[in-house]
């Protein structure tokens, strides 16, 4: 039998102190400059960096075994508060799908779910290393980087 590709999701939640029409937007590609440290993405499309179904760019594989991983914006519903992202490399490609809403005064809710697919055997033992690495804390980390971050602006 030949190669079977692999599927592996996971989500978690994430509570930000602060309204979501304010957090949501920390979690556009560029936004998340402010938040997460060493993150930079280089905009392949469009010229400007605004986030909008199709926006693509490339980040760093920071030690995930693989050099660059390029990332799509599929889907953008700011009235919602939904975006999705599509990265992908030579070995597998995921899905990061983020769900903002309301959690109470100044409090927003993330939703968070990575979704993974391998596309041959190095992909699918990347994914399940990335998996377990991302969740390691639950996103936490997320959680305390952005709530962080939004005291030194308030």
């Amino acid at each position: 039998m030949g190669f079977v590709s692999e599927r592996a999701s996971k989500s978690a939640v994430i509570i930000i102190n602060g309204e979501v029409e304010k957090i949501f937007p920390l979690f556009g590609a560029f936004e998340e400059r402010k938040w997460a440290e060493g993150w930079n993405p280089e905009l392949i499309y469009p010229s400007a960096e605004i986030i909008e179904e199709g926006t693509t760019f490339k980040t760093n594989a920071h030690g995930h075994g693989e050099a660059e991983f390029i990332w799509r914006v599929t889907k953008y519903e700011p009235a919602g508060f939904i975006i999705q992202y599509l990265v992908s490399t030579e070995n597998r490609y995921w899905m990061i799908t983020i769900k903002c809403s309301r959690a109470g005064v100044n409090k927003t809710s993330a939703e968070i779910t990575y979704t993974y697919i391998g596309l041959n055997e190095t992909g699918n033992k990347l994914n399940e290393h990335s998996l377990q690495r991302m969740f390691e804390h639950g996103l936490k980390d997320w959680e305390e980087a952005m709530n962080n971050y939004l005291k030194t602006i308030s």
